[in-house]
């Protein structure tokens, strides 16, 4: 049995963090599906990210650093689109990023942790579900902040959930609890500072600072219904291991998620932005 978790409260509540990285502990780039279960997220969260970047000026002259870029929905939506000068491409893992090679599109492989890390300066920085994976976060906050250029923006997107208290039993809140402990555990993934964003930034000296939450849809044959099926069928040995749920639970949460009886309130995103002077 699990306990319902305030909004922002990661379920692992006590649980030390791990030491691993996404990307190597979990997630690796080079499995065939990944790309699959990242571009599902994308079909879910992408257009709200669009508009947002829209509002926030992007568009011809602006020069832009898309972090953890993953498989280039959003560089490749800046460049065609929107019609930015350039792009600076950032991740651990730019293979998937080849397809949009082009004079406007610079990649950067690099670790964002790194400190002898210098990408240049920015009109507008991205990064979205990157820092809630990083221990280091209030830190890269602040280096990111660093990175702009005068009048430019920063945008920080990451997970947020808003749990149904009076569900603690359910096959689908014990895997989706036992995901967030699992990631936590292995990738010390932690969303209990994401509500403080606005207050980062704020802190950071940026002006005009703001957030927003989206939570897409969650229906059977939904994006985000399929990135969640992905995730967890990707995530069995370490669901598992939490001792929150067995193999039963498990598959019979994948079955509600492709079940026309889903009824769920989908994990969302909580995107903030302020403003250089």
């Amino acid at each position: 049995m699990t306990r319902a978790h305030r909004v922002g409260e990661d379920p692992a509540g006590e649980e030390s963090a791990g030491e691993g990285r996404y990307g190597e502990s979990l997630f690796e780039p080079a499995d065939p599906r990944e790309a699959g279960r990242i571009d599902a997220g994308a079909l879910a969260y992408d257009p709200v990210t669009r508009r947002r970047l829209r509002a926030l000026g992007a568009g011809p002259g602006r020069r832009c650093l898309e972090v953890g870029a993953g498989t280039g929905t959003v560089a490749r939506w800046l460049l065609a689109e929107a019609g930015v000068e350039e792009v600076v491409a950032l991740d651990r893992d730019t293979g998937a990023l080849a397809a949009l090679a082009g004079p406007r599109l610079r990649t950067v492989t690099a670790d964002l942790t790194d400190p002898d890390l210098r990408p240049g300066t920015f009109d507008l920085i991205h990064a979205r579900f990157v820092l809630m994976h990083l221990p280091e976060r209030r830190q890269v906050i602040s280096r990111l902040a660093g990175w702009l250029n005068p009048g430019g923006w920063l945008v920080l997107a990451d997970a947020v959930e808003l749990p149904d208290g009076l569900d603690t039993t359910s096959a689908y809140r014990r895997t989706m609890d036992a995901m967030w402990r699992a990631l936590r555990t292995t990738i010390g993934t932690d969303t209990s500072m994401v509500p403080a964003y606005p207050h980062f930034l704020r802190e950071e000296g940026l002006r005009d600072v703001a957030a927003e939450l989206f939570g897409p849809p969650m229906a059977a044959g939904a994006p985000i219904a399929g990135f969640w099926a992905e995730t967890w069928s990707r995530m069995r040995p370490a669901l598992e291991e939490t001792g929150l749920v067995d193999a039963a639970v498990i598959d019979e949460a994948l079955a509600y998620l492709a079940s026309p009886r889903l009824a769920e309130l989908a994990p969302g995103m909580a995107m903030a932005w302020g403003q250089r002077p």
